[in-house]
């Protein structure tokens, strides 16, 4: 199929330019700055020393004195060369006075034999030789920036530093992105209307002007960019919101314009702009707190540029961001970004897919099973991902293996949820017990509540900065809704640790702070924002959820909108919740009291037991590891309370002696803290 004329086609030439390819950038010499200071010591050592400046009258008693061997006279000073006894002396070598109207000077000076003559006052030789430092330090700057900006002039600065990538490709297509398929149609479209622009053209139809990329970092934001103008075939250019703006006024707005510059130049193209909140971010009211407001200027001529071009140019601009709440109103308005597309976290195909991509440079072992592993990582994107393969094959490679197997996949998802082993961490005898029976409560009672999720692994061994250990859990599938039961459940859960010290040792530690922290957290959220509390009803009284990046950027916290007897209420309600809660656990731990030792008896010889061995102790049946049957949810939530249920759920089993891992992968999962008293 013949190539799609756009405007200014023939002016393409030989832009193209290989990414990352440049003219490497000469390292930085202290040479030239140590031959400027031996420049400047010798003309100080070298060069024609001052005169000294004294009155008029001392010049006439020197004079007097038979001290001068030499005098000039000009139109507003007079200067006398010292004798060779005074320089010998230590005297200064020339005196100048300024000139006073006196007649009696020359005679003074004929009378003391002294010569005397006239003295020029413009002294440019003087002058120039003043100057010489300045003038060899700007020279030093001049040549200093020109090294370091080889491809650069002084008066360059406001040039775009967009990385361009030609017509050869970017060399990624949409084959090497995975588990983001809704995201890859809506930019299928975008490739088309590159590739056939008379197509949209026929019927009038104008293709968007703006892609706004959306979603948490680890995705593939940059590479599905990458892969749009890979599939397209176009020149991709591509920058970083924070390289716009520098210390210099203007310049930002300056890039902006060259880079629009350049792309119309070299349509059809896509313009990439990565961490767009860098540039984009909502302009304040007013300039409260003084200062320049260069970033809100270079915001404002991107809005006219993007305003400002003809979208039959084929010009596609694309951008990137984890934070669209903080983006201004005016860059996501019809005509700019209008398009939003997010990239969330892949599900357990999508998850499978991206391993599958990852694993193709890595050798296999026959019993590393990738679907087993993407059901064990709900919550991973693909960075993770690739970081887990990664951290397996190094483990493989320390351990001199052929191949990777699904031993080191385990350590990698323990190292990356939580932490690195800490075998030489010296623990008491007594604090060891503690933990074996904290964690063995966490795990029984998981097994025992109807809808707490399976646990994986129950280890005592330290990991991390502060972790002693920790109970793994791991969802079966992926969930968009909790129940109240399953929050119930969850609850129990981390209160299992706590009851499980009170009815050993008839003492608490301060180990279950934390635990009691998420607690309280998730039995508010039911009350006060989820409407499942039987006394205060169907209601929300918690206002509208804050995200934390407008918390970390000022944002006031929502003011409470509740009388003072409906906050007692509510703490009635929590503290009920939550002892109720209490009472179930402690009648669970209580019937299971031998289960109880038995466990905590072998994580203390072991330290670590896996599924199939704690259900053994329990008496329980195998788990099979078939994948449950696809939930179907119509309306899947996203600030609602799906939303709130699912990060609650992503915190279950966490306790200061349990410690959740990082919020990107392994919901569910824990790792001990110890915390001092």
């Amino acid at each position: 199929m013949a190539q799609p004329e756009f405007p200014n086609e023939r002016r393409r030439g030989d832009r193209r330019q290989r990414a990352g390819g440049g003219i490497k950038p000469p390292r930085f010499s202290m040479w030239p700055l140590l031959a400027l200071f031996g420049v400047l010591i010798l003309m100080n050592v070298l060069g024609p020393t001052r005169p000294t400046k004294i009155p008029y009258s001392d010049l006439k008693n020197r004079i007097s004195a038979r001290q001068a061997e030499k005098v000039r006279i000009g139109a507003t000073t007079i200067e006398a060369i010292a004798t060779d006894s005074i320089r010998k002396a230590g005297g200064p070598e020339r005196w100048r006075a300024d000139k006073v109207e006196d007649d009696q000077l020359v005679p003074l000076l004929e009378a003391r034999n002294v010569p005397y003559e006239g003295m020029a006052e413009a002294r440019w030789g003087m002058v120039i030789w003043g100057l010489l430092p300045l003038l060899l330090l700007v020279g030093l700057w001049v040549f200093m920036f020109r090294r370091m900006n080889p491809t650069q002039g002084v008066l360059t600065v406001g040039k775009s530093k967009a990385r361009i990538v030609g017509e050869e490709g970017t060399g990624v297509s949409f084959d090497d992105v995975a588990g983001v398929d809704e995201a890859k149609v809506e930019l299928q479209e975008i490739v088309e209307f590159l590739k056939t622009p008379d197509k949209f053209a026929r019927l009038g139809a104008k293709i968007p002007k703006g892609v706004l990329l959306v979603g948490p970092p680890g995705t593939g934001k940059t590479l599905l960019a990458r892969a749009v103008a890979g599939e397209a075939g176009v020149t991709f250019f591509s920058i970083s919101g924070a390289e716009f703006v520098e210390m210099f006024v203007g310049v930002g707005a300056a890039r902006v314009r060259d880079l629009f510059a350049q792309a119309k130049s070299q349509a059809p193209c896509i313009i990439f702009i990565d961490e767009l909140d860098a540039l984009g971010k909502a302009r304040s009211p007013g300039n409260m707190l003084g200062g320049n407001d260069e970033r809100e200027q270079t915001l404002n001529q991107l809005l006219v540029e993007m305003d400002g071009f003809d979208p039959r140019l084929g010009v596609i601009i694309m951008g990137a961001t984890n934070r669209p709440e903080i983006l201004d109103p005016a860059l996501l308005r019809p005509g700019r970004f209008d398009r939003q597309v997010l990239v969330d976290r892949p599900d357990v195909s999508g998850r499978l897919a991206i391993l599958k991509i990852h694993a193709q440079g890595i050798t296999l072992g026959p019993d590393l099973d990738l679907e087993r592993i993407a059901r064990r990582t709900p919550g991973f994107v693909g960075a993770d991902l690739a970081n887990l393969l990664n951290e397996a094959a190094l483990l493989a490679a320390r351990r001199d293996k052929a191949s990777v197997g699904m031993q080191e996949v385990d350590e990698a998802v323990d190292r990356i949820v939580a932490g690195l082993e800490k075998r030489n961490r010296l623990i008491n005898d007594k604090e060891r017990t503690i933990v074996a029976y904290h964690e063995a409560g966490h795990a029984i009672v998981a097994e025992r509540v109807p809808t707490a999720d399976p646990v994986h692994k129950i280890s005592i061994i330290p990991r991390g900065v502060a972790a002693l250990g920790y109970t793994q859990q791991l969802p079966t599938e992926d969930r968009y809704l909790l129940q109240k039961q399953e929050l119930m459940d969850r609850i129990a859960v981390l209160l299992g640790g706590r009851v499980a010290e009170e009815i050993v040792f008839n003492e608490i530690s301060t180990g279950a702070g934390n635990d009691l922290e998420r607690v309280t957290e998730l039995a508010r959220s039911m009350v006060t924002e989820y409407g499942m509390s039987r006394e205060l009803g169907p209601v929300n009284l918690a206002g509208p959820r804050r995200t934390q990046f407008l918390q970390q950027d000022g944002g006031m916290p929502a003011q409470r909108n509740y009388s003072e007897e409906t906050a007692r209420e509510i703490d009635g309600e929590i503290r009920g919740l939550i002892e109720g809660t209490y009472e179930r656990v402690r009648r669970i731990l209580t019937a299971d009291r031998d289960v109880l030792e038995v466990l905590a008896r072998r994580l203390l010889e072991k330290e670590v037991v896996d599924e199939a061995e704690l259900r053994e102790i329990m008496g329980l049946p195998p788990r099979t590891h078939e994948p449950p049957p696809e939930r179907v949810v119509e309306t899947p939530p996203v600030n609602g309370a799906g939303g709130g249920v699912q990060a609650a759920a992503s915190s279950a089993t966490r306790d200061d002696t349990v410690a959740q891992p990082p919020s990107r992968g392994g919901r569910g999962s824990s790792r001990k803290r110890g915390r001092q008293p």
